[in-house]
């Protein structure tokens, strides 16, 4: 039964519940504006902005779920999709290159969003085939970021939720600042948490290792 375990930290089955109402909502929220500007929805809703709304709604302290992440990494790899499909005529070519390079562009901007890889290589494929003109696939990719962010605000707001996420600031610690640089280097691996985030959960930790190092002294029998 461990694999069934929630793989990230804090998760529990109500969150996610919540997480999955919200998500329907958003989604349809997208949708139903999409109609109202006059469009058949289904153009208007683009595959890629599913993977955005799970970060919004399922983990939105996450760096990657943020405001300028999803609008800002979704439309930079819809650009990146854009350029490459005019420079390079294969589409297969075309699709790998959109995608390495919203990467190298979104963290240069600082909006990596893993969704945006999805839409840089949809873009790719898609942009040279419409009717509608090569523009056309940005369109709906902006717009929808752009309202599933307002969504997620609006969401998060009404059930008590920071977003965009603020983290708390970290009381003292017995970690210095540059004690968690230099494991972090060391671990050589990137991790989906803020820094700030990451120097409040290790003073959290480091209290409440102290409270429970003073109970079992109090605790423990005298000689």
């Amino acid at each position: 039964m461990q694999i069934f375990r929630p793989i990230l930290a804090g998760a529990a089955l109500g969150d996610r519940l919540v997480a999955g109402v919200a998500a329907i909502i958003g989604v349809a929220l997208t949708g139903l504006i999409a109609a109202l500007l006059g469009h058949s929805a289904a153009p208007l809703l683009v595959a890629p902005i599913g993977a955005s709304t799970v970060l919004v709604f399922a983990v939105p302290a996450s760096p990657l779920a943020q405001p300028w992440p999803v609008i800002g990494g979704n439309m930079l790899s819809a650009i990146c999709g854009l350029i490459v499909v005019r420079l390079i005529g294969d589409p297969v070519a075309a699709a790998a290159v959109a995608v390495g390079l919203a990467i190298i562009v979104m963290s240069l901007a600082r909006c990596l969003h893993p969704p945006g890889g999805a839409v840089a290589l949809g873009v790719a494929l898609a942009a040279a085939h419409t009717p509608l003109g090569w523009l056309y696939p940005f369109l709906p990719v902006a717009l929808d970021s752009a309202l599933l962010v307002g969504s997620g605000i609006l969401f998060h707001r009404l059930a008590g939720h920071a977003y965009p996420h603020r983290p708390v600031p970290a009381p003292p610690s017995v970690f210095a600042p540059e004690d968690v640089d230099a494991a972090l280097a060391d671990m050589h691996d990137s991790f989906d948490i803020a820094r700030a985030d990451l120097d409040a959960l290790l003073a959290a930790a480091a209290r409440h290792a102290a409270i429970r190092r003073e109970r079992s002294v109090r605790s423990s029998p005298r000689r």
